[in-house]
Formats: C-alpha cells, structure tokens, sequence
C-alpha cells in the first residue's frame, strides 16, 4: 500500500471534483423528491376517488424496482422515445423519481400519525381542508417525519454511487479511475479509505443535524407548554361563571 502516492495532490484533487459532483447530484436529487414526494403522500393520504388509487398504484411499483434499473432505464431507455438528457441529468431524475417514491410513503405515514380528531376540529371551526393541512397538520406531521426524511437522505447520497454504472464522474467512479492507472493496485485500499471517509463526514453530519432538530423541536414545545402557563398566571385570567363544560 502507497498512501503518500495515493494521497497526492492530482489524485486528491481528482477526488474532491467527484466528491463535488457527488454532493450536487444529491443536493438537487434531495430537493426535488422531498418536494415530489410530498404531493404524492399528501395525495395518497386525501384519499381523493381514483386518483389516489392511481398515485398508490405508481408508487408501489417504483418502490418495488431496484434503483440501478431507474437508473439504466433513464439514461438508455428514454432516448429510445426521443427523451435524452446528459449523464448528470439523468441521474438526478432517477434518484428523484426513485426517492420520491420512498420519501411520499414517510409523508403518508407522518400525516396519519396526527390525530383525525383535529381535522374535523378545524373544519367544524371554518377552516378549509387545505388550510387545515397546512396550518395544523403538516406542522406536527413534519416533527415526526425528521428522523426518517434524514436516513432517506442519507440512503440518497450514497446510492448516488451507483450512478457509476452510466460513467457519472461522482466520487466512486474517480476513485476507480485513480487505482485503474500506473501502479493503482498499490492505490486500491489508501484511496478506499479516504472515499469511506469523505462519506462518512457528510452523512454524520446530516444525522447531527437531523439530532440538533430534534432537540430544538422538542425544547421549543417545551418551553412554549410553560410560557403559556405562565402568561395565564400573570394575566390571572379567570373562566366566567356563566360557562359551563
């Protein structure tokens, strides 16, 4: 093993532009699936007559395909109906429309967690149902969706990886082009080593994040139990007498 020759400054350079490719495809792949996503387990969760069902229908089927075949799909399949797009858009587009899938279920799954009960409070006091969505439910249904939405992220970045198999230039296949040259075998395990490391750092860090949300969420419900309690003993307020419970 050569770690000074794996680690020098053209392979590391080499390195941190997949790295950056990397980090793009997932950022842009992150943002658009957790935006679809959301429509689709929000749709799903309306239970709106047939549609619903077809949106149910469509979800399972991309959950249940292996994300490598969206991916060739994509990228081989599309420009046989006249749809071609380059290596980077086409691997966002398939992470978007496989994570989209997975990301909608948790939606669905955080929206039903909330208590039926405070929808129809809502409605009976005037509020539309896309109000209420959205004022009442989709605020705490988002709490609870923070963990997993983190771990699918995270699941996100590292199978942007398998973007090799179309040549997307992202940090697994740079590291592949480092040991494949002269005197790479000695390359092999320094190189991994670092590439573990890079995704490591980066996905440590979103599930810090992912516990700091937590935490504050958590604290801000807290203290804001307590402030009301202490607003109404300052205040003294008082029920009337002439309500009755």
């Amino acid at each position: 093993m050569d770690f000074i020759g794996a680690y020098s400054a053209g392979n590391l350079t080499y390195l941190l532009k997949g790295f950056l490719v990397t980090l793009e495809v997932a950022f842009f792949s992150i943002v658009l699936s957790f935006i679809f996503g959301s429509i689709l387990g929000i749709l799903r969760y309306s239970k709106i007559p047939v549609f619903s069902k077809i949106v149910a229908i469509v979800v399972e089927a991309i959950r249940n395909l292996p994300l490598i075949l969206i991916i060739f799909l994509t990228y081989f399949g599309l420009p046989e109906i006249g749809i071609s797009m380059s290596v980077k858009v086409a691997a966002i587009v398939a992470l978007t429309v496989f994570e989209s899938a997975m990301i909608s279920e948790i939606v669905r799954s955080g929206l039903n967690s909330i208590d039926k009960g405070q929808i129809e409070a809502a409605r009976a006091s005037g509020l539309t149902y896309l109000r209420t969505m959205w004022h009442i439910i989709l605020p705490q249904a988002l709490k609870r969706m923070i963990p997993p939405l983190v771990s699918q992220f995270i699941a996100l970045l590292k199978d942007t990886s398998l973007a090799i198999i179309i040549a997307l230039p992202e940090l697994l296949h740079n590291a592949q082009g480092i040991y494949a040259g002269p005197n790479g075998s000695r390359y092999i395990i320094p190189i991994y080593i670092l590439v573990a490391l890079m995704y490591f750092v980066v996905n440590y860090a979103l599930s810090l994040i992912s516990r700091a949300l937590e935490k504050r969420l958590d604290t801000d419900k807290r203290s804001g139990g307590t402030g009301s309690r202490r607003k109404l003993i300052n205040k003294k307020e008082t029920v009337p007498e002439n309500i009755s419970y």
